[in-house]
């Protein structure tokens, strides 16, 4: 009888926390419906020049990564940076118990959410435009151009070359925004020169986490200055860049050559990146594995300088490194290329590259810049663009690559055929420290790994989104126990613990800067740094 009493006891007791959850759970998601619909009515009543979309939000939950879904309540498409300014001050008025964030969105290009909010607002930040591209050459110590943050880079690049100016320093994807690169980086084969596009803009216009709209420079407001650039939108909004210009080519030498080690291929690629005679404008460099025919698809779009010994080069079961880079020119009388080319051949005669490797072709500088777009044209029109991409972005110092290569090429990594890998030196003098991004400590060269892999969807096979993850962070385990010391470009962390790890001695000022600019975190919670709504799993919406 005791026994039964008991029983009926539990079973009571379970009924009444079962009922207490549940009427708990539906007192939350009422006063959650009610706090949303009162945020719908206030923001609906902000009087915008552009306008709040509440129904068509779809295409603002997703992103070039495929691999998170998060639905926002409402997307801004602003037509005045006072549009930005207005939406995110009347959220800031809400005061800290909103659970309202706000997500600024170029063109979707971020790989794990980090440009989307759940429940929250994205700002489609395209729609903030100029009529025309401000470029100013004459009466200025060096050229520039004032941009939208939610201008283009390619529409930039056409625009300036109007003057015969354009931008310093790119990235190898041009149809992505300006305030999206100055976010992270911007690093491309000009960074060992130039550095990255961060340390290429003069002046930017910021909307604050308190919906302020304040210019900053290294002369005002510099502390938010620095901390944008690279500050993966925790401290505003960038609406506006002024980004500095120089003389732009109308052509370029590109050209491709071979290694079987990769000793010897980083080797070269810092004698180049390290070299005051500008050799070469551009350097970048791949790693292939087991790749067959790889010499006749590059005959696609290159020439080989010695067609028969090429012809003999098998690249199958190998690992091979490709050094690629480019020679900026004008269109030149006869005697002046002969010139260039002369000089390119005596820059390559100092090289340990296979010598029957050497292809080469000439191009004009737009076809050149915007090269990665004929290949999404491609991948579009097979249905192969709109894939789940788990990409990898690693900066891996100079002292330690070795290491990671003989650990990680054609070990982890053992095909290359679904996305090319991307290794190539730059020089940490080129950056400048007062930004917010990381990068390898005490060490004047590191070197960007970038395993730019497109996964089969629905596959559960190695070439599937699961297994591709997986094999990433097998990489990263090794590079961790391995202590190579080693950071990521393009971060994706989930735990206060792991981005402090990430920032190490810059994460003081970091979280000084969030609560000086956004001291309610609204902004880009994606990024999962300082969480203000609750943190959401893959595919949830």
């Amino acid at each position: 009888m005791n026994n039964l009493h008991a029983c009926l006891f539990r079973k009571r007791n379970m009924f009444i926390v079962r009922s207490f959850t549940i009427l708990l759970l539906s007192c939350i998601a009422f006063k959650l419906a009610c706090c949303f619909s009162s945020s719908i009515s206030s923001l609906k009543s902000l009087p915008l020049v552009g306008h709040l979309e509440f129904e068509d939000v779809h295409p603002a939950s997703k992103d070039f990564g495929n691999r998170y879904q998060l639905l926002p309540l409402a997307v801004l498409h602003p037509k005045s940076v006072s549009d930005i300014a207005s939406v995110i001050r009347h959220i800031w008025m809400m005061g800290s118990h909103s659970q309202l964030t706000v997500a600024a969105r170029g063109r979707g290009h971020s790989l794990q959410g980090q440009a989307q909010t759940r429940h929250g607002i994205v700002i489609h930040m395209e729609s903030l435009q100029p009529e025309k591209l401000q470029v100013h050459s004459v009466g200025a110590p060096t050229p520039f151009v004032d941009v939208s943050g939610g201008e283009l880079w390619i529409n930039i690049l056409h625009e300036t070359l109007k003057h015969g100016l354009a931008p310093k320093s790119w990235t190898d994807y041009l149809h992505l925004t300006v305030g999206g690169t100055l976010s992270n980086a911007g690093i491309s084969g000009q960074a060992f020169r130039h550095g990255p596009q961060i340390s290429n803009v003069h002046q930017l216009e910021v909307v604050t986490g308190k919906g302020e709209i304040l210019n900053c420079s290294e002369r005002q407001n510099s502390d938010l200055f620095h901390g944008v650039l690279g500050g993966l939108g925790q401290f505003g909004i960038i609406t506006r860049a002024r980004i500095a210009l120089e003389p732009a080519p109308t052509m370029v030498k590109w050209m491709r050559v071979l290694y079987l080690d990769f000793a010897a291929f980083a080797r070269d690629q810092e004698r180049l990146i390290s070299s005051n005679d500008d050799k070469f404008d551009y350097i970048e460099g791949f790693v292939i594995i087991n790749r067959t025919g790889l010499l006749d698809s590059w005959r696609l779009s290159f020439t080989p300088e010695d067609p028969i010994e090429a012809s003999r080069f098998k690249s199958e079961g190998r690992n091979l490194y490709c050094l690629e880079v480019a020679k900026y020119f004008n269109k030149l009388d006869e005697d002046k290329k002969d010139v260039m080319n002369q000089e390119v051949k005596e820059s390559l005669s100092e090289l340990s590259y296979i010598s029957s490797t050497l292809f080469s072709t000439e191009v004009t500088y737009v076809e050149f810049l915007d090269r990665v777009h004929v290949s999404e044209m491609k991948l579009r029109s097979k249905g192969q663009w709109e894939v789940p991409h788990p990409w990898l972005n690693l900066l891996v110092p100079r002292s330690r690559v070795n290491e990671f290569a003989k650990g990680v090429f054609g070990n982890i990594l053992t095909d290359t055929s679904n996305g090319p890998v991307i290794v190539y030196p730059v020089n940490k003098s080129k950056w400048d420290n007062r930004s917010s991004v990381v990068t390898p400590e005490e060490e004047e060269i590191f070197y960007l790994v970038a395993i730019l892999t497109s996964a089969v969807p629905g596959s559960k096979g190695l070439d599937g989104v699961d297994q591709i993850v997986k094999r990433n962070q097998r990489i990263l385990e090794f590079s961790e126990a391995a202590g190579l010391g080693l950071k990521q470009y393009l971060a994706h962390y989930t735990t206060r613990h792991e981005w402090k790890s990430h920032f190490g001695p810059k994460w003081d000022d970091f979280v000084r800067r969030k609560s000086r600019y956004d001291p309610f975190a609204m902004l880009a919670p994606g990024q999962r740094i300082f969480e203000k709504a609750p943190l959401v799993s893959p595919q949830s919406s």
